[in-house]
């Protein structure tokens, strides 16, 4: 990796971590942290005030200021680091006469608190050098994230590599094919010829075959084709039926409020009943998967398609049956996810090169976040 990598980068901001942190647990980070509360009050006092304080015409200011840093003063600890500071400084700004007080005076309390000033910024670089920690492991922890999927892609890759990429998968694939687009165009025709109700009817059939992944029909549609005459009418006419307006509606169904509602409002719903749930993908899944989908497949299909159709829903449920059918669905994997570069860098060794180094440079970001804990808060 390179100097300015996340990796070299956490390292050295936890160098200065360290550094900070030995400064600061010499003297105590409670002890500094109120010294920086009371040294804070005091500036924002000081800065508050000086105007006010330093014109000879305002001296319910000066008193002001004076009753405000005083108590502020006594409030802070006896025994607090740099007391003898804060004592100089407030005598500085002590007078009896306001036009006696000048910026000059404040410029003297505050030169007098520069060694407060001092351990105060000391806290502030270690806040710092522990928020410039944080920020680079979190960039570190990003490249381990980063390179844990640059290692999945490639472990990918090298495993479609060594798929028989020669071998017959037309031996799977046709079949599916002609079984998917005989279940499309049976079901378009279903949808077409077959009336709203007994399509929805068969939605609710399918129900039964969670495999298949049909959409459920809404219960108030479903209710309403039962009841109602337009039941009759097939889906394309129900779906045209909703883009009528009230009044013209009115010569088509006996209650346009009552189609409204179930209807129109699931227009949606009909417009996307296709039979895409009933096609098989490619390249197909697992055996396991495809043997029990078929199953299903076979059943539904049966409820309104022809006997030819289901045939081939059948053949598709065989083709997991075949001893060589994970080696054919590997090379169909294979095929449709490895690009030609990708074959060829394979060929030559580069995936496996690239892999093992990705590797080494992975052990090497879990390795430094190891030796870099989270700051406890």
């Amino acid at each position: 990796m390179s100097d300015d990598d996340p990796v070299s980068e956490l390292r050295t901001a936890a160098t200065k971590l360290d550094a900070y942190r030995e400064d600061v647990e010499t003297v105590g980070r409670d002890e500094l942290r109120r010294l920086a509360t009371t040294y804070r009050d005091v500036e924002r006092i000081l800065d508050r005030f000086e105007e006010r304080a330093t014109d000879p015409d305002d001296f319910q200011g000066y008193i002001e200021f004076r009753e405000t840093l005083t108590d502020r003063l006594e409030s802070a600890p006896a025994d607090i680091r740099h007391g003898e500071a804060f004592i100089q400084a407030n005598d500085a700004l002590t007078t009896a006469v306001t036009s006696s007080l000048s910026s000059s005076d404040f410029e003297r309390a505050r030169t007098l608190l520069a060694d407060v000033r001092a351990d105060v910024e000391l806290l502030e670089s270690l806040q710092d050098a522990e928020d410039a920690y944080r920020s680079k492991r979190r960039a570190v922890q990003s490249a381990k994230t980063e390179l844990e999927s640059r290692i999945d892609r490639l472990e990918r890759i090298e495993e479609l590599g060594r798929a028989d990429i020669d071998a017959p998968v037309s031996e799977l694939r046709t079949p599916i094919e002609r079984y998917n687009e005989v279940v499309t165009e049976a079901f378009e025709r279903f949808r077409r010829e077959s009336s709203a109700r007994d399509v929805v009817d068969w939605l609710s059939t399918a129900e039964l075959f969670p495999l298949v992944g049909m959409p459920s029909p809404p219960p108030r549609l479903e209710s309403y084709l039962h009841t109602a005459d337009v039941g009759d009418e097939p889906l394309s006419k129900l779906v045209e039926y909703t883009e009528y307006s009230r009044s013209k509606l009115d010569h088509y169904v006996d209650s346009p409020q009552e189609f409204d509602a179930a209807v129109k409002t699931n227009s949606q719903f009909l417009h996307r009943v296709d039979g895409e749930p009933l096609t098989v993908s490619w390249p197909p899944a697992p055996a396991s998967t495809v043997r029990w989908r078929a199953r299903e497949l076979v059943s539904v299909v049966g409820r309104f398609a022809s006997e030819s159709v289901v045939s081939e829903a059948r053949s598709v449920r065989r083709l997991v049956d075949r001893t060589d059918y994970e080696r054919l669905r590997e090379a169909a994997i294979a095929r449709e996810e490895l690009t030609d570069d990708q074959r060829e860098k394979l060929r030559r060794g580069v995936i496996s090169d690239e892999l093992s180094s990705v590797r080494d440079e992975y052990e090497h970001v879990v390795s430094c976040l190891d030796a870099h804990p989270p700051l406890g808060d």
